[in-house]
């Protein structure tokens, strides 16, 4: 007679099995803003955003939860049943990228998320003094946040900079533009301008290089044997005139006596 296997159920899957097969036979699905896709949601700094989360398809009372990416928005009692409204008061820039989700409270796989696109131009402005010895390496740094990301130039006493190979390197990433110039000369002396620029404005900074001459370096080695020679001449000196020393002190006691 042919032995039957039984399969092993976990504690809680025929729950968790209802509940799957009952979002898939109503067909039930969440929606932000009439989107029932995840979908970005263009906006500018100082504007406000609201958000509406809506139950689709459900024959009951269902609770929503809200996240501001990891992290899980608290709301209020009467906004969390079938439909659910955030407000983000001001947009700034630090909220670009950010996703804010919508999620079924019995069931978080189903879900629904917007991605903030905040759009702003070069935040770049102000100057700066450097004064660097000849001969030695600088790096000027641009600090700039922007969206769309902006593009950069650089400029030498207001013409465009010539790049030499060898001598000048030009580093850009979406927030730091740099440019190194190693071992500067008399030359390379002036203002440079880091020229930031998007489809929706500019900014720009100004950089004075000030290049001093080179100072005279000493050997720390030629300067720590001259202390050396000079402490064993004194020391040599001392002992050389100890006795006449002793003598003049000792016949200068037997006087006072």
């Amino acid at each position: 007679m042919a032995q039957r296997h039984g399969l092993t159920i976990p504690y809680g899957a025929p729950v968790l099995a209802i509940s799957f097969l009952a979002c898939v036979a109503t067909g039930l699905e969440l929606s932000i803003n009439n989107h029932a896709a995840d979908f970005p949601l263009s906006t500018t700094p100082g504007s406000s955003v609201s958000l509406s989360c809506l139950v689709h398809n459900s024959s009951q009372a269902e609770n929503l939860l809200w996240y501001r990416g990891d992290g899980q928005v608290s709301l209020k009692d009467g906004n969390k049943v079938n439909i659910s409204h955030i407000c983000i008061h001001p947009v700034n820039e630090s909220d670009n990228g950010v996703t804010f989700t919508c999620r079924l409270a019995r069931d978080k796989s189903v879900q629904v998320s917007v991605i903030l696109d905040v759009e702003f131009p070069p935040q770049l402005s102000g100057e700066e003094t450097l004064q660097i010895e000849e001969e030695k390496d600088v790096t000027l740094t641009c600090n700039s946040k922007s969206n769309p990301q902006a593009q950069t130039t650089w400029y030498k006493d207001n013409n465009n900079l010539a790049l030499q190979q060898g001598r000048h390197v030009v580093r850009q990433t979406s927030e730091v533009f740099q440019l190194s110039i190693t071992k500067v000369q008399k030359s390379d002396s002036g203002t440079y301008t880091c020229v930031v620029e998007s489809s929706l404005g500019k900014g720009t900074r100004d950089f004075h290089l000030i290049i001093e001459d080179k100072k005279a370096v000493f050997p720390k080695e030629a300067v720590i044997t001259g202390v050396v020679v000079v402490a064993l001449v004194v020391f040599f000196g001392i002992v050389a005139r100890r006795d006449k020393l002793c003598k003049c002190f000792k016949k200068s006691s037997e006087t006072a006596l």
